[in-house]
C-alpha cells in the first residue's frame, strides 16, 4: 500500500450523514476521502421537494439539497470520489477499502452507505424491474404521464411519491396491507384530498403481471384472502428498507434488522470504524438526524486522529 493511497479518514456514502462527515473532518484539516457508492447523495437523491429540512423555508428539491452538501464538503478541502465499493478489510490496521478503481487504506473509517428500498418478493417483480416497476417517482415519474399507476406501501415515502405522481399520472392507487396510513398527518391529508390519488386497503400485491411492461396486479386481501386483479400501467414499491452493509460483511455488530450497531460516540464493535445515518438508524431515518450522526462520528474520529497524531509525534 502507497502512501499515495493512504488518507487518515475515509467516509464510504455520499448522503447526508457521509457529506456532513466530510464537511466536519475537512473544516478539522483531516483531508478526508468521500467515496459515493452507486447512489449519490443517498436517499434525498431520489426525493422530489424536501419540505422538512432546517433552513428551506419553501423546501429543497433533493438532488440539489446533496449537491449543496458537496459543494460545501470540497470548499473546506474534502476529496469526492465517485467510485464504488467492493469491501472492506477490517482485518488489519490500517483498514483497506477497495473500490473498483483501486484499494485505498485509512486510520479511521465512517460508514455511511445508507439503506435500499425492500423488495415484494412476489411473481413478475424481477422479470418487468425497470419496465414499469421503480422505487423512484422523481427519476420515473415523467413515464407516467396519462396513465394509471400504483404505489405499495403507507409510510411517509409512499404518500410523498403518490402525491407526486399525480404531476404526471390520470390516476394514483395507493395499496395498503393495513386498514389505515403511517404517514405523517399532512401528507395523510394531502393525499386524501387529492382527487387524483384513491386507495385499496388491507390488501397486499401477489403477482405482477405483463409482458414486456406492468400490465395487471393480482392483489389478496389480507382479511378475507380474497383475490383479485386489477389493471396497471406502472407499479412503485414503497414497503420499508433494509440497511447497505455487503461490504462490510460479519465483520461488524448488527443487530436483528442487519443495522450496524453503533456506541453513544458513532463507534462500532471495531474500534475507530464509526458509522452513521440511516446504515444505523433503525427510529428515525431522516435526513436531519442522518446529518446530526454524521457530524458526531466525524468529531470521534478527530479526536481519535488527533490522538494517533499526538502519539506519532513523540
Amino acid at each position: 500500500m502507497t502512501n499515495e493511497n493512504h488518507r487518515q479518514l475515509i467516509i464510504v456514502g455520499s448522503g447526508p450523514a457521509g457529506f456532513t462527515a466530510a464537511i466536519y473532518a475537512a473544516r478539522a484539516n483531516l483531508a478526508p476521502m468521500l467515496i459515493s457508492g452507486m447512489k449519490l447523495y443517498g436517499q434525498p437523491s431520489k426525493t422530489a421537494t424536501i419540505e422538512n429540512y432546517p433552513g428551506f423555508p419553501n423546501g429543497v428539491e433533493g438532488p440539489e439539497l446533496g449537491r449543496l452538501f458537496e459543494e460545501q464538503a470540497r470548499a473546506f478541502g474534502a476529496e469526492v470520489v465517485y467510485d464504488a465499493v467492493e469491501k472492506i478489510d477490517l482485518s488489519q490496521k490500517p483498514y483497506q477499502v477497495h473500490t473498483y478503481g483501486g484499494v485505498f487504506s485509512a486510520d479511521a473509517l465512517i460508514l455511511a452507505m445508507g439503506t435500499e428500498y425492500n423488495k415484494l418478493g412476489v411473481p413478475g417483480e424481477k422479470e418487468l424491474e425497470g419496465r414499469g416497476i421503480s422505487n423512484c417517482a422523481t427519476c420515473d415519474g415523467y413515464f407516467t404521464k396519462d396513465k394509471n399507476v400504483h404505489v405499495v406501501g403507507g409510510g411517509d415515502a409512499a404518500i410523498e411519491e403518490a402525491i407526486f405522481l399525480t404531476r404526471f399520472a390520470d390516476s394514483v392507487t395507493v395499496i395498503h396491507r393495513r386498514d389505515a396510513l403511517r404517514a405523517s398527518a399532512i401528507l395523510e391529508e394531502r393525499a386524501r384530498t387529492n382527487p387524483k390519488i384513491k386507495f385499496i386497503w388491507n390488501s397486499v400485491v401477489e403477482e405482477i403481471k405483463g409482458e414486456n411492461a406492468v400490465e395487471a396486479l393480482v392483489l389478496k386481501n389480507v382479511k378475507t384472502d380474497e383475490l383479485s386483479t386489477i389493471p396497471s400501467q406502472g407499479l412503485f414499491v414503497y414497503i420499508g428498507q433494509k440497511p447497505t452493509t455487503e461490504i462490510v460483511g460479519q465483520q461488524l455488530a448488527t443487530d436483528d434488522k442487519g443495522y450496524i450497531i453503533i456506541d453513544e460516540n458513532m463507534e462500532t464493535s471495531v474500534p475507530q470504524v464509526y458509522a452513521a445515518g440511516d446504515v444505523a438508524d433503525p427510529h428515525y431515518r431522516q435526513i436531519v438526524t442522518a446529518a446530526g450522526m454524521g457530524a458526531a462520528a466525524a468529531i470521534s474520529a478527530t479526536r481519535f486522529l488527533e490522538t494517533l497524531m499526538v502519539n506519532s509525534a513523540k
